[in-house]
């Protein structure tokens, strides 16, 4: 399931991205700005999310998330 997340994760920001190059072409300037800055975080999210910890494990690897 976490990974199904951080997938959606980045290919939204992806989408975030390609959405803001498509409005600064058409001249829009403050929208684009504030999609490419929430892209930044998502992708800033999924890395912090994925890369190893000293014992080599990744911390959506060591959450616990409800069985409910």
């Amino acid at each position: 399931m976490t990974s199904f997340v951080l997938s959606l994760a980045m290919l939204t920001a992806m989408a975030l991205i390609a959405g803001a190059i498509f409005l600064l072409r058409r001249g829009q300037r403050k929208q684009p700005v504030l999609m490419l800055i929430l892209a930044a975080v998502m992708i800033g999210n999924v890395v912090i999310w994925s890369i190893p910890t000293e014992g080599g494990n990744a911390l959506v690897d060591q959450a616990e998330f409800p069985t409910d």
